[in-house]
């Protein structure tokens, strides 16, 4: 991976350290420059909006994958449009199950490097089959073949992210939630706008300053060997993609697991024992947030967990009864942003694990097992 910076020596001096801290500012940069590519963004979007059966995909593989996960079901029923989320990664081996010629499609594509093979097979494959397809592209790389080629594409529009946010590190970080950010920008500016979002990067960035020296454990120092993270919603989205980023990060010595609140009692909590740490993400929806709080009351009855945390908003008798994290306070805030905060300390926490473990977080994977930007993907023409 070519250098031509030299790294930073604040912290860990890592550049995982730094493209993590330096989120808020790079989240305010992109929301400016979506601002003044406003009228060109409308008058791509705007027709295709007013199509009842438009589909909109979100794609990506991996974590650009989980984008979607996260921003999808919020982004529904704000619009009241057809958003779903689909990995690259399933698209490409079946697009007969997913691609439906019957109606238009603006398919969304999520990637840091714009490189990943699956990524530009899945805007060839929905070409290919879907007779009316657009396509959105938001990436962190201005020389990546997803922005050259949406450049050069009539039916395209590319968002490209501030240049800091094509993190260095192995493990996305600031790519992530600023394609995030993009996209809800791009969707819903009412909400997601530099005025609105500000309190959630002032937020984001009191978290982090209390984060002051990861070496310290983030979640506290004890011996657990497996750490599972729990979300409802789109925060399950969040859930899973803060558990892909401990277990890339300490290059799978921490095993990391995912799920609902709901869904964890159907067999999952299995793997709770006396060396697990579960995280749970608690909702800031009233209905929602009562069955994360039945779990997490049922976790700690169980006392089978080394530790049960919650990180919540807002104080409440059952999150305090156990170990919590409450955050700075600030207005309140739907699911959707309380997913920036959630994976401050997620990513965080990845890191002061990497630490621990021994492991150089910018490249954890010694081997070469796996890669920044995947390798070994053989993609194969489409037969029907």
């Amino acid at each position: 991976m070519p250098q031509t910076e030299t790294c930073p020596t604040a912290g860990t001096g890592t550049w995982t350290e730094a493209e993590i801290r330096q989120q808020p500012a790079s989240w305010l940069r992109a929301l400016n420059a979506i601002d003044n590519l406003r009228q060109s963004l409308e008058q791509f979007l705007a027709p295709l909006l007013l199509n009842e059966d438009l589909r909109i995909v979100l794609t990506g593989a991996g974590t650009s994958a989980f984008i979607g996960e996260i921003i999808a079901p919020w982004l529904t029923r704000y619009t009241g449009k057809n958003f779903s989320a689909l990995p690259t990664t399933d698209l490409v081996t079946n697009p007969m199950d997913y691609l439906n010629t019957a109606h238009p499609l603006l398919l969304v594509s999520f990637g840091r490097s714009g490189n990943s093979p699956e990524s530009l097979a899945a805007i060839e494959l929905a070409n290919q089959l879907v007779p009316e397809c657009h396509h959105l592209v938001i990436t962190c790389n201005e020389g990546g073949s997803l922005y050259q080629n949406a450049r050069d594409d009539g039916n395209a529009f590319a968002l490209l992210m501030p240049a800091e946010t094509h993190d260095r590190g192995f493990a996305m970080t600031s790519s992530i939630t600023t394609m995030m950010l993009s996209c809800l920008a791009a969707f819903a500016p009412a909400v997601f706008n530099v005025g609105a979002f500000r309190d959630v990067a002032e937020r984001c960035r009191s978290i982090l300053a209390s984060l002051d020296d990861v070496r310290e454990g983030v979640f506290g120092s004890l011996p657990w060997k497996r750490v599972a993270y729990l979300g409802s919603g789109g925060l399950q989205g969040a859930a899973r993609e803060a558990a892909l980023k401990v277990l890339e990060l300490t290059a799978g010595r921490l095993a990391a697991f995912y799920d609902s609140p709901a869904g964890f009692r159907h067999g999952p909590k299995s793997l709770v024992d006396d060396e697990t740490l579960v995280v749970v993400f608690i909702s800031s929806h009233p209905y929602t947030r009562r069955y994360d709080l039945d779990l997490l009351a049922e976790l700690r009855r169980d006392n089978q967990a080394m530790r049960v945390l919650a990180i919540a908003a807002e104080p409440d008798a059952m999150v305090e009864q156990g170990p919590h994290i409450l955050l700075p306070p600030s207005r309140g805030f739907n699911d959707v942003e309380l997913a920036f905060c959630f994976l401050m300390y997620a990513q965080m926490f990845a890191l002061s694990e990497s630490l621990k473990a021994g492991i150089t977080p910018d490249t954890p994977s010694a081997s070469g097992a796996v890669n920044r930007v995947v390798q070994g993907v053989v993609i194969h023409a489409w037969q029907a």
